[in-house]
């Protein structure tokens, strides 16, 4: 075991090769984040085989609700990561564990208050959601058990985010790995060897993120000392720039699962078959493109602490390898869907239109995903850059005016079909444009460090105000 407060923690992003440092970070990300996808899509495929749609349905249903819960905490575990890897890049070791823990308290309360809100809320919002009959109530039954435990998984979100922005991405994977393994090991216990159905699948959940959290308290606060003990007045003192990052964060991740919720209310105008493929796809999404997710949390701290430390060059340099990772990544992932699709089909079972629907996606899921990369490597650099604000404007641009109205038109038009393709369109503008302004973010920021620094007189490779910046 070693103690963190023996050894500094140190700023290993601002040396050595940049698409080193995003295939590393990226890849020991994907794999803890591919392992709970991947159980995920498990978990569906066991319900699936209980032969009822509005199962599955259910599922789907009480899935766009916990994306919702889920939205939130990333919104905070960014906020944790950028004020992390920044203080460490600034070489402010005790500031670093200050706002850890400062953060990690604000996440745990945030969840705390959402779940109390929202639990009396959820037959209303299933219904809004298009939920009916037996989905509705398998729906509604999944969520009052996995809702409660919404806190668990900030906090071990937080954990991971502040594992990130120290460096540690092997500790950062074991996290969610840890997680997912667990849930792949409880859910056929639990869904066939207890015969508990959906239900199951909704303890298996409850039960990983308590081991979640067990796993990042051991790697955050044994091993690395990254956390100070909470006080109440740096919670108040650090709030506001952590919500100053989180709130524009939030509102960016909620985007997508409202936007999402707009489209299942869309497609659930064609019956439990429709619903039931739109399961389907929200499972594979995560399985097929997990990578840009975890690529969107690495590029994070790497622009963090080279912000931090003064680098400009090399922030660019690591925001135009992100771009070109992601679209790597999306291509090998759409020739696999494409050359799947009927295993995958066969494998939950799906027949009609549900079929119909889970190939089609398959057959136009990259195109989407290769724009919807661009996004999220902008966003990444938006939120760690102290531009929150274009992340918000982009993600909502694309989830608004470039995906609303085209799924609606597409439904009119070529019903759910029309409805995927319409949805697939928005992303093109506002993937190209985010990152042209991420690019334009970060000269604009080397820009005010040179005035700063010719103001105070200072030598060109001075990093005072990059610290400066970083706890500002």
């Amino acid at each position: 075991m070693t103690n963190a407060s023996v050894r500094p923690a140190r700023a290993v992003f601002v040396e050595g090769p940049l698409m080193r440092h995003v295939a590393v970070m990226t890849a020991t990300g994907s794999i803890g984040l591919m392992a709970v996808f991947v159980v995920d899509l498990l978990s569906l495929l066991y319900v699936s085989w209980l032969g009822r749609p509005e199962a599955t349905a259910g599922v789907g249903f009480a899935t766009i609700v916990l994306y919702l819960m889920v939205s939130v905490n990333v919104g905070l575990m960014i906020a944790i990561t950028a004020l992390t890897s920044r203080s460490i890049g600034a070489g402010d070791r005790q500031a670093a564990r200050r706002i850890a823990s400062s953060t990690m308290v604000l996440a745990a309360l945030v969840a705390l208050v959402l779940s109390l809100i929202a639990l009396p809320l959820l037959p209303r919002l299933l219904t809004l959601l298009g939920a009916r009959d037996q989905s509705h109530a398998i729906a509604l039954s999944f969520l009052h058990i996995v809702l409660p435990s919404n806190i668990l998984m900030a906090v071990g979100m937080g954990f991971s985010g502040i594992l990130r922005a120290i460096g540690d991405a092997r500790r950062a994977m074991f996290v969610t790995l840890g997680g997912g393994i667990a849930t792949a090991g409880l859910d056929p216990l639990l869904i066939f060897g207890f015969g508990l159905g959906p239900d199951g699948a909704a303890i298996a959940i409850v039960l990983a993120r308590i081991i979640i959290v067990a796993i990042g308290f051991h790697g955050t606060v044994i091993v690395h000392g990254m956390m100070a003990r909470p006080k109440l007045s740096f919670v108040r003192q650090d709030s506001a720039r952590t919500f100053a990052i989180a709130g524009p964060a939030i509102l960016t991740n909620l985007s997508n699962p409202i936007a999402n919720a707009v489209f299942a209310g869309v497609v659930a105008r064609f019956g439990d078959a429709a619903v039931a493929a739109l399961a389907i796809m929200d499972r594979l999404v995560p399985v097929a493109f997990g990578v840009l997710f975890a690529l969107s949390g690495a590029v994070g701290p790497i622009l963090g602490q080279n912000w931090g430390a003064g680098r400009f060059d090399r922030m660019r340099r690591g925001l135009t390898d992100s771009a070109i990772f992601a679209g790597a990544c999306v291509l090998i992932s759409w020739l696999l869907l494409y050359a799947l699709r009927g295993t995958i089909v066969a494998a939950f079972h799906a027949t009609g239109l549900t079929a119909e629907l889970v190939e089609f996606f398959c057959l136009i899921a990259g195109p989407m995903w290769l724009f919807v990369g661009m996004l999220f490597v902008a966003n990444a650099a938006f939120n760690n850059l102290g531009m929150p604000f274009l992340s918000t404007l982009f993600s909502w641009g694309r989830a608004t005016l470039g995906t609303m109205p085209f799924a609606i038109l597409g439904a009119h038009l070529a019903g759910p079909k029309g409805a995927l393709a319409g949805s697939a369109l928005g992303a093109v503008a506002f993937g190209v444009l985010a990152l042209v302004f991420a690019y334009r973010g970060i000269s604009r920021l080397e820009r005010e460090a040179a005035q700063r620094r010719a103001a105070h007189d200072l030598p060109a490779n001075d990093t005072l105000l990059s610290s400066a910046e970083a706890r500002s």
